[in-house]
């Protein structure tokens, strides 16, 4: 039943709206739609991204407003996807759960507007605009102020009773003062989410397990709704926002609150009994223009957000206007979702490229037949390593659903294996490099095979890319093109050979004009003189990063000084472990990086430290920081050097040595961390600027 039912959804997703479709064809739709709807709701394992889901649905909609003769009770448009289990008691809303109308274009937005003021016969109306969180749906139900029940949106009319789970989100008052309203029962819709840092952690935690990460907050924060073990719900520190107010009763005698008479007023009463509402990201605009404006200026902010949504919810502001409108069987009319540019799609994995970094680690890349996703092409995607591969059950030919995160990194989901018809090839990693055929070996500790030929072109060409990176030596003009043109040609062969450049041949090829050639020189002439600590960091030693590189650099005098440093002596610096120290030490007991450094000081390099640096006589010496999330007005690279230019060192992590954490907005789990180290001060970016006198 599967294969058939993946075959008729790619026919339909690959016709044309303006295809003309029988009316003996609706039914097979429909089939196609609840089979979706059944992965999707109640295995949690869709076979398709939310976009082309929504375009079948809009599709089925289309047909039976042209054919409404054929429209049957059990239509996936006549009622609400279902997603009950056998594992929570079965409850019933107060009043019913309806999905939104979605769009994707301004003009749906229009037409919108344009039926809600035919239906309200008034010329102008104001509208209330707030984020579409992309989470797990809940109805809570408090009684004479206490949180009495919490439920899944279910069918829309029934949903699963997971109170005890509920009960566990700190961001839900177990109870509130609604009694101070009048009000003596109220259901409440919101949504349950797991932010990004708590959902990377999670995702982290996971791996360390040994198990698979899960693909989106989204699927995280439902999965842990539906866990039998609230003490487990309580540790994943989920959150909750609530957005609408679907039912209530007051006290005898009382008048309606004047806040709720409004959906916008509505979110203010919950803000102020304690609730997380979308108090700050909510607008209220007369007219439909300005709402197009706000969901188009959202939708490039999204990713600077602590949690994802996937768009914006538009609704008739006015309460009595939206009872006077009404809704289907299936959607409110007085509200619509806008959708953002779709961050899912499925396409097809046709082949597998294996590439080589700087430190010789071989990774697969995933060729895919090019997919649009977020406004962006997507056609090749890293799959990390072997592991990867055998757990995501990966194989050349494999329908795969991708998702472009908030990170902009695109990242397959998983493999579609029901979609597979037999043709589907292993994916075969290889034993030697592809580049330079050496034997790959693999740590035991480690997931990643390595090339272990110092002298492999695709490490080289890598090393140099790095070096010449702005964090790094900072060599303006000399981009990855550039490189990768002169090692090609054979003017460059290793980091040293930047600065033996012959630029009469580079005057001759194409592209590369007198002024280009002279701001290259100038600019490779200028990193000589960079300071130690880019150079450290510019050289590449495995997990030292660029705040490493600064603690290494206030350690030492002149950089050939680590020769002499054992592992421990290294680990007595802040920030360096036993990986650190080993990695540090290993790199300086080579021969061949010896010679490379040898030939870089002879090239005129800075390879001491310049005495203007040593800041230990600063106001600040001695005294560490961390920054974290968005500084109002700095830049987090200005806050450092601002620190540091006073004589304080930077940290990498939160621990019992940090004397400063400076938080700007969405500060994350380096906040938490930090509250629970009575020793640590925590500071706001004006308290920081108070502190080292600027």
């Amino acid at each position: 039943m599967t294969e058939p039912l993946i075959e008729q959804t790619r026919l339909w997703l690959s016709r044309s709206a303006e295809q003309n479709i029988s009316p003996a064809e609706i039914d097979p739709l429909r089939t196609v739609l609840r089979y979706h709807e059944h992965r999707y709701y109640v295995l949690h394992d869709p076979l398709i991204a939310d976009f082309e889901y929504d375009q079948l649905y809009k599709e089925l909609e289309r047909l039976e407003k042209l054919h409404p003769e054929l429209i049957r009770p059990d239509s996936p448009t006549q009622r609400v996807a279902r997603e009950l289990t056998a594992d929570f008691p079965t409850v019933r809303h107060l009043v019913p759960m309806l999905s939104l109308e979605n769009s994707y274009n301004a003009e749906d937005l229009l037409d919108f507007d344009r039926k809600a003021r035919e239906l309200t016969e008034l010329p102008q109306l104001e509208y209330c605009v707030e984020p579409k969180f992309d989470g797990g749906s809940i109805s809570l139900i408090y009684e004479n102020d206490r949180l009495t029940r919490g439920a899944t949106r279910g069918d829309g009319v029934e949903g699963d009773d997971v109170t005890p789970n509920v009960r566990q989100i700190r961001s839900l008052p177990l109870s509130a003062p609604f009694s101070e309203q009048g009000v003596q029962q109220i259901e409440i819709r919101g949504e349950v989410l797991l932010d990004k840092e708590r959902f990377r952690q999670y995702n982290e935690s996971l791996m360390e397990e040994g198990q698979p990460p899960l693909a989106n907050p989204r699927n995280a924060a439902s999965g842990t709704l539906r866990l039998k073990d609230p003490s487990i719900v309580a540790k994943r520190n989920l959150e909750a926002f609530v957005y609408h107010i679907s039912y209530y009763t007051l006290q005898p005698g009382q008048a309606t609150p004047q806040a709720l008479k409004t959906h916008g007023g509505s979110i203010q009463f919950l803000w102020d009994l304690g609730f997380r509402s979308p108090m700050r990201e909510k607008r209220v605009f007369q007219g439909i223009e300005s709402v197009i404006e706000y969901c188009h200026a959202f939708e490039t902010e999204r990713d600077k957000l602590p949690y994802e949504i996937d768009g914006m919810v538009i609704k008739v502001n006015d309460l009595a206007l939206q009872e006077q409108m009404g809704m289907t069987s299936h959607h409110p009319r007085w509200a619509i979702a806008f959708k953002f540019k779709a961050r899912q799609a499925t396409t097809k994995l046709v082949g597998v490229e294996f590439q080589v970094g700087r430190t010789g680690a071989v990774t697969p890349v995933a060729k895919l037949e090019p997919v649009a996703i977020g406004g962006v092409t997507v056609s090749s995607i890293s799959i990390h390593n072997e592991e990867y591969i055998r757990e995501k059950d990966l194989r050349l030919g494999d329908q795969v659903l991708i998702e472009r995160a908030g990170d902009v990194i695109p990242q397959i989901v998983k493999s579609l294996t029901d979609a597979r018809n037999g043709s589907e090839k292993s994916i075969v990693f290889p034993r030697n490099c592809p580049i330079c055929q050496h034997t790959l070996h693999k740590e035991p500790e480690e997931a990643v095979w390595r090339c272990g030929n110092w002298e492999c072109p695709a490490q080289a060409v890598e090393r140099i890319i790095h070096f010449v990176s702005k964090d790094a030596l900072d060599i303006r003009g000399f981009g990855e093109a550039n490189i990768r043109k002169f090692f090609e040609s054979g003017l460059l062969k290793d980091i040293p050979g930047i600065y033996q450049l012959d630029y009469e041949k580079i005057g001759t090829m194409e592209g590369f004009g007198k002024k280009s050639i002279e701001k290259l020189q100038q600019s490779i002439d200028a990193s000589k003189s960079q300071p130690l600590h880019r150079m450290l960091y510019g050289l590449g030693i495995r997990f030292v990063g660029e705040t490493t590189a600064k603690t290494i650099a206030r350690n030492i005098t002149q950089l050939l000084d680590l020769k002499d440093k054992s592992i421990e002596e290294l680990q007595q610096w802040e920030d360096i472990g036993p990986k650190v120290g080993g990695s540090i030490h290993q790199f300086f007991q080579d021969a061949g990086n010896i010679r490379l450094i040898e030939q870089l000081e002879a090239l005129g390099l800075t390879l001491k430290q310049d005495a203007k640096t040593k800041t230990e006589g600063g106001s600040l010496s001695g005294k560490s920081f961390l920054f974290t999330g968005t500084l109002p007005t700095l830049k987090r690279s200005e806050a450092e050097a601002m620190a540091e230019a006073k004589g304080g060192q930077i940290l990498s992590g939160v621990s019992a040595k940090l004397n400063y954490l400076v938080v700007g907005e969405d500060a994350g789990s380096k906040l938490e961390k930090a509250k629970k180290i009575n020793t640590i001060t925590i500071l706001s970016e004006a308290e920081f600027l108070e502190l080292i006198g600027n």
